[in-house]
């Protein structure tokens, strides 16, 4: 059974069937649709290349960077650099406000300020990038076994190549074709991405259309406290779970959600409402031996909080 993680080789198997329940609620998946007709028709500026200098490393199938969509950027950057010490740099030149978040000097995801009409109810959201080699082939097999194609492919400038999608059951994701090559495969530290979810109808189905989309390995990880719990895995790292959408919410739209590595869960999520955010599910003991919750930006953007022990369940790499 592989147990790893997507940046170590010791990684959590991160169940998030309750998680979903409530942040199903605050998750706007129009806002991401909406992505596919807004930057589309937008331009947006240079962005930097995920590796400076730029290597030949790639790893299909790992998710490799970070999209925020918000109606209010500046809210944004003081919620995020709040709670994760993260800074920005502001891009000029494109006909929207953009900015980049940096840990130290690692780009850890870029912020698009959508705004939105009046009266509008959709909120902030976080978009998910896999790796691709080549996006447009990739692109033509995910809409050839069901997705649809919102929006690309499309090249930007020292970024690389990307699409938006919306896979056969609903969560919408984005392929990115690295131009500078992916992020290695070494540890998170605390404020960096740790690990990614998919909430689905059908775990079975869906983790068959990334494994034949993304080259991905699948494995079964359930366990007597699992409803149902897939690995997809890629060059012997855990890169992702899939899990099915709770019994108890048959309507709940399907989603990605994505984990930032925090020192202490508890603390962080008490930080994150100070800074005028929500705590949608309560830090909780989850399986592997770390400590997780979900939040939720103070514009409705969920995400994951994980406190990850290197003491916690080992496993080797596949």
């Amino acid at each position: 059974m592989l147990l790893a993680r997507r940046q170590e080789t010791t990684v959590q198997r991160t169940s998030i069937r309750t998680a979903w329940l409530l942040a199903a609620t605050a998750v706007a998946t129009g806002l991401l649709v909406g992505v596919a007709g807004g930057p589309a028709g937008a331009l947006p500026p240079r962005l930097p290349p995920l590796q400076q200098p730029a290597t030949a490393e790639h790893h299909p199938g790992k998710v490799i960077f970070e999209q925020l969509v918000t109606p209010d950027l500046q809210a944004a950057e003081r919620f995020y650099g709040g709670l994760f010490g993260w800074s920005f740099r502001a891009l000029p030149g494109g006909s929207v406000p953009y900015a980049t978040a940096w840990l130290g000097d690692r780009h850890v995801a870029s912020l698009y300020q959508r705004d939105l009409p009046p009266g509008a109810k959709m909120q902030s959201a976080w978009l998910t990038f896999f790796s691709a080699r080549d996006v447009s082939a990739t692109s033509a097999t995910a809409t050839s076994h069901g997705a649809r194609l919102l929006f690309g492919p499309r090249d930007i400038p020292d970024l690389g190549q990307e699409a938006v999608l919306r896979d056969p059951q609903g969560a919408v994701f984005a392929l990115l074709a690295s131009g500078s090559g992916d992020p290695p495969d070494t540890a998170a530290g605390p404020g960096d991405w740790i690990w990614s979810s998919l909430i689905t109808t059908d775990p079975d189905d869906a983790a068959a259309f990334y494994q034949t989309l993304l080259g991905c390995d699948v494995y079964d990880t359930t366990t007597a406290a699992d409803a149902h719990h897939l690995v997809l895995a890629s060059d012997g790292y855990a890169r992702a779970s899939v899990n099915p959408v709770p019994a108890s919410r048959p309507d709940a739209h399907p989603r990605w959600l994505d984990y930032l590595r925090v020192a202490d869960v508890d603390a962080t999520a008490k930080q994150a409402v100070a800074l005028g955010g929500r705590v949608l599910v309560a830090p909780k003991l989850d399986h592997g031996g770390s400590r997780i919750a979900v939040v939720a930006d103070p514009l409705g953007a969920a995400f994951g909080l994980m406190q990850w022990s290197d003491d916690a369940a080992q496993g080797d790499a596949k």
